[in-house]
């Protein structure tokens, strides 16, 4: 029998720190729904389903009073393209990493100013 303790993950659900769903962004942004689903669509923003219902909802970290953050489209697509689903996106863009500048999650340091450090690490891991 082996000594190594197997690996702990939180759940989605639990990693995010906070969701809306797409009602909720389409309020906050001033938009329709319409315009929302073709956010996701587009890849703009990733979504996921949570909750007890399993209802679409988006990593509220991934906009701001604007809409969505800029710098993610590209992170996504670089992730995406090294193979990466959408819900490991998320669940890389959540996970703390105390060797970035910011000390926080990739998506704290992008928030910060450091898409260039965050892609960059995305395309290690990606490929």
């Amino acid at each position: 029998m082996s000594d190594a303790v197997p690996e702990t993950r939180p759940d989605l659900e639990t990693l995010v720190p906070s969701w809306a769903t797409v009602p909720d962004l389409a309020e906050r942004l001033g938009l329709r729904l319409a315009d929302v689903r073709r956010l996701i669509e587009d890849r703009e923003l990733l979504a996921a389903r949570v909750g007890e219902r399993r209802v679409v909802a988006v990593p509220a970290g991934f906009v701001d009073d604007d809409g969505p953050l800029e710098a993610l489209k590209g992170t996504f697509t670089v992730l995406a393209d090294g193979g990466m689903r959408d819900d490991e996106i998320i669940r890389w863009l959540h996970t703390p990493d105390d060797t970035l500048p910011t000390g926080g999650t990739p998506l704290d340091a992008i928030r910060a100013g450091f898409k260039t450090e965050v892609r960059r690490r995305a395309m290690e891991e990606a490929f």
